[in-house]
């Protein structure tokens, strides 16, 4: 139990330095909620990012969670990521470099009972980050954003034969902060910030079976959902001229709920395993999202000839931009040598690919995602243990205007530990 202490304490400092540190660098980010992510590990990302179909017991797999039954009874796993990224954007001859990354998600996962596991953890669903400027009618104009929502959560699952029913709840929070600085070239500037204030919940159901036909063969389907609901939290802007030292001023607020809101959510994968002397797992993934029925009102103000400022509260179209319903398919393999070889046979060796439509629509442009990883596992000398090293390219592109072009090199680490806790030694 001690262990379990502190390893627990080690977690929520860890969740704390995520939440802190996590970041992304893109300008679609300013959009929506941001850029969205897909509850992957660092193994998972090596693979493509899929995961609904996997669940060998020895890596945490929050993708689905009907995979926490698949632990033993005696095993305790613990994973921490983080990723580095690099990224190259082009808008017409304009050309920009940044980077950012940090601590990405913390997980654990434990046995309940010989038929039951559980898991506990925090992770991104999205994630903001921009900084651009432009030039505009009698000055100049400078966009920021920075924040995200972040998912704690705590899942459950059992299993009946070769079926398992697990599920994930969460409490998303995080803030989203939108800020425009307005330059004029009669000089002065003023500061219009809009923040998104998110404490809500939410939900994640998933299902797995799994065929034998004997004992070196395995053919798994998984499947997961999350239901359509509103968001809860408020949304407001202020102003301030930030020559001068005077308090912002609040010129619009609103709550969310009702008008902001989840969108219905539907995973589905197929994974095929093959485990004797050497191992290799193959698996495809699809993932769908309505968030063309999930919607976003577009909170702003603005002020009339005489000076009088009106606040509007109107749906997302009406400010240039629509969410399409997002579609991912991603595939992935992973090859061990020699699972009782030399160090370099035991090594896992990864690779994957995948393409979404995301639920960005901007001025009737479509953003689209594809990539290309690969990656490697490497156990440790003194146990199950296993370091995941992986590499990434991603392009984020929108069509059929060419808008901003973005390639992305990203590095994934990954540690999870896999640790035998439960087992009671005998008193000779």
């Amino acid at each position: 139990m001690s262990k379990i202490k502190i390893l627990l304490a080690s977690a929520f400092v860890a969740a704390a330095t995520a939440t802190a540190s996590a970041q992304t660098s893109s300008p679609y980010s300013m959009y929506g909620y941001g850029i969205i992510g897909d509850r992957a590990t660092s193994l998972q990302k090596q693979m493509g990012g899929v995961g609904y179909a996997m669940n060998s017991g020895r890596q945490i797999n929050v993708m689905n969670p009907a995979s926490y039954a698949a632990i033993d009874s005696l095993t305790f796993l613990f994973d921490l990521g983080a990723d580095v990224s690099m990224l190259w954007s082009q808008e017409g001859s304009a050309r920009q470099y940044s980077t950012g990354g940090g601590v990405d998600y913390v997980t654990m996962q434990f046995p309940i009972s010989k038929f039951m596991g559980g898991s506990i953890g925090l992770l991104p669903y999205s994630s903001v980050g921009y900084a651009f400027g432009n030039e505009i009618k009698h000055g100049a104009m400078e966009n920021q954003g920075s924040g995200g929502i972040n998912q704690l959560y705590l899942g459950l699952s059992g299993k009946v034969g070769g079926f398992s029913l697990g599920f994930n709840v969460s409490y998303d929070f995080g803030n989203i902060v939108n800020d425009v600085f307005a330059r004029p070239n009669s000089g002065g500037e003023t500061k219009f910030e809009h923040v998104m204030e998110i404490r809500d919940w939410n939900i994640n159901i998933g299902a797995q079976y799994t065929a034998r036909w004997n004992r070196f063969n395995k053919l798994v389907f998984g499947a997961t959902y999350s239901p359509r609901k509103t968001m809860r939290g408020k949304t407001w802007v202020t102003s301030v001229e930030t020559q001068q030292e005077s308090l912002p001023d609040t010129v619009a607020y609103m709550k969310m709920k009702d008008k902001y809101f989840n969108p219905t959510s539907i995973g589905a994968g197929v994974s095929y395993t093959y485990e004797k002397t050497y191992r290799v797992m193959v698996e495809a993934d699809v993932t769908w999202q309505q968030w063309s029925k999930a919607p976003y009102s577009a909170l702003y103000s603005y002020k009339d000839n005489n000076g009088v400022t009106h606040v509007n509260d109107k749906e997302i179209v009406a400010a240039g931009m629509d969410f399409n319903d997002r579609m991912k398919i991603a595939v992935g393999a992973e090859f061990v040598p020699k699972l009782r070889g030399n160090y370099g046979q035991r090594v896992a060796y990864r690779i994957g690919g995948y393409f979404a439509n995301d639920y960005l629509n901007i001025n009737g442009n479509k953003v689209k995602e594809m990539g290309v990883t690969c990656g490697a596992g490497f156990p440790t000398p003194e146990g199950k243990t296993q370091i995941n090293f992986g590499l990434e390219w991603k392009k984020r592109y929108a069509t059929p205007a060419k808008l901003i072009g973005e390639n992305y090199f990203n590095i994934t680490l990954g540690v999870n530990f896999n640790e035998v806790w439960f087992w009671k030694r005998k008193i000779r």
